[in-house]
């Protein structure tokens, strides 16, 4: 059986779309995975499944969503196969009429609640569009997949289909750590905070954790990634003299990222709530967090604090001030016995929250579903 995975992403970072193509791989169907390649796209890495990434003419907007969506209708007319796995709302208008057309398959994946992400929520143009695509084509499917019951729940509510929840949760074990804070540049005597990904954005609280930094002592902010509040922290950091307490490391491959991680004592997620995207988050950093063993300090989204105080790993902030955050990691610093107790929780959590044990509702479906 042949199956192309569609993403709009440059492949290289989205863990949750190579799992769910390795998962496809090892149960022997042939997958192609098909995304875009930027200038800045890190080198591919080998994998067994097909990838392919389009060069395309535009890199944002609207002409850019409809040529993505034209080069990848045309690509999936002259190709063969037999599904199609829609990775998020802006891969789905293509993907449905190659699939009508062909008579073949759809599988809808949505990492997020597309329609309520907060470059629509001032858009409501923009925004009317990518919910008349969805409205057209969700409730029309078998069944589709999310991330979290929350956001679960406002599809299943609003088009009256099944929906499968599959965590973003990485494989148990599935990255060593084999550098030391030496090796790294970090220091062995400072508690190591750190925030990660590559959608460091505006209202994800990261202004408000460097300027909290002003207020702890013995402990070091470590940011790797990017986004678009970079080059905003970046100049916070010098305004602030904060050299010494926070450091900016860019992108970097999956196994260079789990170093920092794992070299960290506590990881931070502090989404505000904002939009209602945000509101029902539950981040992939979170899971990547427990599976190095790191305690977290969570903002109090719904979802986060299920997980935080289901597994005792850390503690919930209640406000974004500066003031705030700075006393509740002050807090988690000076009881290092606490601490010590969340990342021993964090690694035992671990061991059920990874990929090994959420792949197998996906291995069931897919049987089903494919046959």
């Amino acid at each position: 059986m042949r199956i192309i995975s569609a993403v709009i992403n440059d492949l290289v970072t989205d863990q949750r779309v190579h799992r769910s193509c390795m998962l496809m791989h090892e149960m022997g169907y042939s997958v192609c995975l098909i995304g875009r390649k930027l200038p800045n796209s890190l080198p591919m890495p080998k994998r067994p499944y097909k990838t392919i990434r389009m060069h395309l003419l535009f890199k944002k907007g609207a002409f850019f969503y409809a040529f993505f969506n034209m080069r990848l209708f045309l690509r999936l007319v002259f190709t063969r196969f037999d599904a199609i796995w829609a990775n998020d709302l802006d891969t789905l208008y293509a993907c449905r009429l190659a699939s009508k057309l062909k008579g073949k398959k759809l599988v809808y994946d949505s990492h997020e609640y597309f329609t309520g992400v907060p470059e629509l929520i001032n858009r409501p143009r923009v925004q009317k569009i990518w919910k008349r695509i969805e409205r057209r084509i969700v409730p029309k499917l078998p069944f589709m997949i999310t991330v979290n019951d929350s956001i679960a729940g406002l599809f299943a509510d609003e088009y009256k289909i099944p929906v499968l929840v599959i965590r973003n949760v990485p494989i148990r074990n599935g990255l060593q750590k084999t550098k030391t804070r030496a090796e790294l540049g970090l220091p062995d005597n400072k508690t190591v905070l750190i925030v990660q990904g590559r959608g460091i954005n505006i209202d994800r609280g990261i202004e408000e954790a460097v300027e909290a930094m002003q207020y702890v002592e013995n402990a070091l902010l470590l940011i790797v990634g990017g986004g678009d509040v970079f080059p905003v922290i970046e100049k916070m950091v010098v305004d602030k003299k904060l050299q010494q307490k926070v450091i900016l490391v860019p992108p970097v491959d999956r196994e260079e990222l789990f170093q920092y991680t794992a070299n960290a004592d506590i990881g931070l997620t502090l989404d505000k709530d904002t939009n209602i995207n945000y509101r029902f988050s539950l981040p992939n950093k979170v899971f990547d967090y427990i599976n190095a063993g790191c305690a977290v300090l969570s903002s109090n989204l719904p979802e986060l604090e299920k997980i935080v105080k289901q597994y005792e790993i850390g503690n919930i902030t209640s406000n974004h001030l500066p003031e705030i955050i700075a006393l509740d990691i002050n807090n988690m610093i000076l009881n290092q016995t606490q601490l010590n107790v969340w990342k021993k929780n964090a690694s035992k959590a671990s061991e059920e929250l990874c990929w090994e044990n959420e792949s197998q509702k996906l291995y069931e479906k897919l049987e089903e579903y494919f046959g």
